[in-house]
């Protein structure tokens, strides 16, 4: 008995027909269960990066990924670089959310009672309160000293009347060491004041579209 085999290009055709089928269903046929099976966009994933949740790659991080996006939208709501921000904290309390200095201030940016109150913050030891109050004192540093990082930080350290006593950062060890290292782990001397939205795009702070 002879049998002569099966050629495979029927089943070959039922493939494409449907591949093809599919296609024209997902693509021009708005349903539950086309939008379900519809390939993803760009835009739609990047668009479910939540601007509140982002944290660019080159901002430097506590280790706590918490308090990194706390500093990261303080900086971006009040129009601070967040990467200023880190290298402050990082030398007044190494992120030690309790620590308390010798003569008194307090917190992760170790405010004390008279800035605290200046800017705010009811509960120093209030890691949002904190941060915000210490970015805000920042922010009106960068702006009474055009901007200029190193006056901004010795005022902050020091005190503005001390800056403008000897124009410049004060003779004093504990000031001079203190903005040598800010600056260093920092990497600028100019920090531009800008509206929040302003700022947001000079320092990249947005994700991509």
């Amino acid at each position: 008995m002879h049998f002569t085999p099966r050629k495979p290009l029927r089943s070959f055709k039922n493939v494409v027909f449907a591949v093809i089928i599919m296609f024209v269903v997902s693509n021009f046929i708005d349903s539950p269960f086309t939008r379900v099976l519809a390939p993803v966009s760009a835009s739609a994933v990047s668009a479910a990066v939540s601007i509140d949740d982002y944290i660019p790659a080159d901002v430097p991080t506590s280790g706590d990924h918490d308090l990194d996006l706390v500093i990261e939208r303080t900086g971006r709501n009040l129009g601070v670089d967040p990467r200023l921000i880190h290298a402050v904290i990082w030398q007044e309390s190494k992120y030690k959310t309790d620590a308390e200095s010798h003569v008194g201030a307090q917190g992760l940016m170790q405010l004390m009672p008279a800035a605290a109150k200046r800017f705010g913050c009811d509960d120093r030891n209030d890691v949002e309160g904190n941060i915000t109050a210490g970015t805000k004192y920042l922010r009106f540093l960068l702006k009474r000293f055009d901007g200029n990082v190193t006056l901004a930080l010795a005022a902050y350290n020091a005190g503005e009347g001390n800056v403008d006593k000897y124009e410049g950062v004060p003779p004093f060890g504990e000031t001079q060491n203190y903005v040598r290292i800010i600056t260093g782990r920092y990497g600028k001397t100019y920090h531009p004041v800008l509206t929040p939205e302003e700022a947001s795009s000079y320092f990249d702070l947005l994700p991509s579209r």
